[in-house]
């Protein structure tokens, strides 16, 4: 009768600790929001901090590219941590390497300090946002209230990609470039509070240890290779500075592979890709994030360069598209019930394309309206409705053991098609450009990014709806 009693007062001990679920979820939300975040809200700020730092054009490139090369070079290894050390203690690692990484770039005097601190800023988002979903996804059980979760979770994370330009606008405008970065911290430390304070350890550990040298080279691979990309523009396909850059991360890539199909603990078992719902979706997500990641830099780039928008503007300007790709993100699911997700997933793509493709008809004296507002509805509009299908799909049916692996495999597939696909879309908007940066010039360089885009989500609809199974797992 004593045991009995100890029993029943523990259990009710643990069910006073457990905190609320939706309190859960919004503590991982508000971390997925702000890995997001960084990834757009620097673009806003780029033409300050090229007066700022003496940046060049390729050192603005690299503003974006360094957190986002780290970010998806080391997601899977974060993945990993998560389910070897625990989801909230890599939550709390990663937070915090951010948030004095945010600070450090917040700082910066020199152009190098500030690449170096966004580059340990994506180190610390990949420690971070596989652990936000993992989280999201064994706090709330599978079935339709999981679908709203991860919806919830998309949709924090666009909004985080679309609110990126507004928020630096606004602290451009009102304060400097420097608090895109500095407001970080504040924020940082006060969801590092809840965090400690809310979230539950979980973990999936087998004793095995983490495979550093994995990590090294698919994130030295990723970075060689879209160096070599970007030196095309100054110095050709041909050149022995783009080739042998670009062969070398290939080469790198290459052994990642080999070394993942030889190591004993893989970071990145291959043999998880022989599940069509993991491979077919991660796919998705690569081709649709090199063809929309662009979307942020070149708008608002537009917005200064060409239509004179000052930074404020060019962030309120994008508003209505940071509205639609939330709303599309909550809409998915609903439409998943009735369509199923690999009919969503394309459907958005779709819709996506059709956004890129009015983008790219841009004038250097065009209209508010239909230059920036009814096609950016429509290109983040889709980006929102595909997104949560193609994460359901991914993350569907996913061994317990194996949860933070392949949260980290969905957001390394499209940071790292982001992240490649920026670096060519640059090459290919400046190359077209020319020397004489009119914003003529611009405009026509700026428009075939996006016509290039659209045809990249044209191909990627095409292979969803030919290799993404009907259904997830859990509903056959």
């Amino acid at each position: 009768m004593a045991h009995m009693l100890e029993t029943t007062d523990t259990a009710r001990r643990s069910a006073r600790a457990a905190p609320p679920m939706w309190l859960v979820v919004a503590l991982a939300c508000a971390g997925q929001f702000l890995v997001v975040l960084d990834i757009s809200v620097v673009n806003v700020a780029l033409p300050s901090m090229r007066g700022g730092l003496a940046l060049g054009e390729q050192g603005l490139q690299w503003v974006v590219n360094a957190y986002a090369i780290a970010f998806a070079g080391f997601m899977l290894l974060g993945g990993r941590a998560g389910d070897l050390y625990g989801r909230k203690r890599m939550f709390l690692v990663g937070l915090g390497l951010f948030t004095l990484a945010s600070l450090a770039g917040g700082l910066a005097q020199e152009g190098w300090q500030l690449l170096l601190a966004r580059a340990v800023q994506g180190l610390g988002a990949a420690v971070l946002a596989p652990s936000t979903l993992t989280i999201v996804t064994s706090a709330v059980p599978e079935g339709a209230a999981r679908a709203r979760a991860i919806a919830t979770w998309t949709a924090v994370g666009a909004g985080g990609g679309a609110a990126g330009g507004f928020v630096g606008g606004v602290l451009v405008d009102a304060l400097s470039w420097r608090w895109v970065l500095l407001i970080n911290v504040p924020v940082g430390a006060l969801v590092l509070a809840g965090a400690a304070r809310w979230l539950t350890e979980s973990r999936a550990g087998d004793g095995r240890r983490l495979d550093l040298p994995g990590a090294l080279l698919v994130t030295a691979g990723l970075a060689t290779l879209a160096y070599g990309i970007s030196q095309t523009e100054a110095e050709g396909w041909a050149a022995a500075a783009t080739l042998v850059p670009l062969c070398a991360g290939l080469v790198l890539l290459a052994l990642f592979l080999l070394a993942e199909a030889r190591a004993k603990a893989p970071l990145m078992p291959l043999g998880l890709l022989r599940l069509r719902s993991v491979a077919s979706a991660n796919v998705a997500m690569l081709i649709s994030g090199s063809a929309m990641f662009c979307m942020w830099f070149f708008m608002t780039l537009y917005a200064q360069n060409v239509l004179g928008y000052t930074p404020l503007e060019a962030g309120l300007a994008l508003v209505p598209s940071s509205l639609a790709v939330i709303i599309g993100s909550k809409l998915a699911p609903r439409l998943m019930r009735t369509a199923g997700p690999r009919t969503v997933a394309v459907l958005g793509t779709l819709v996506a394309a059709t956004g890129f493709g009015w983008q790219s008809t841009m004038t250097a004296d065009g209209a508010y309206l239909t230059a920036i507002m009814f096609p950016g509805i429509l290109m983040m509009l889709g980006a929102g409705v595909a997104a949560t299908p193609l994460a359901s799909l991914a993350t569907s049916g996913a061994a317990p053991e194996e949860a933070g692996l392949v949260s980290g495999l969905v957001n390394t597939s499209r940071t790292m098609g982001g992240s490649l696909g920026l670096a060519i879309m640059s090459t290919i908007a400046a190359a077209h450009t020319g020397p004489t940066r009119t914003p003529h010039s611009l405009t026509e360089g700026y428009a075939l990014a996006f016509r290039t885009s659209t045809a990249l989500l044209a191909a990627g609809a095409v292979v969803m709806w030919l290799w993404l199974p009907r259904r997830t797992r859990e509903e056959h």
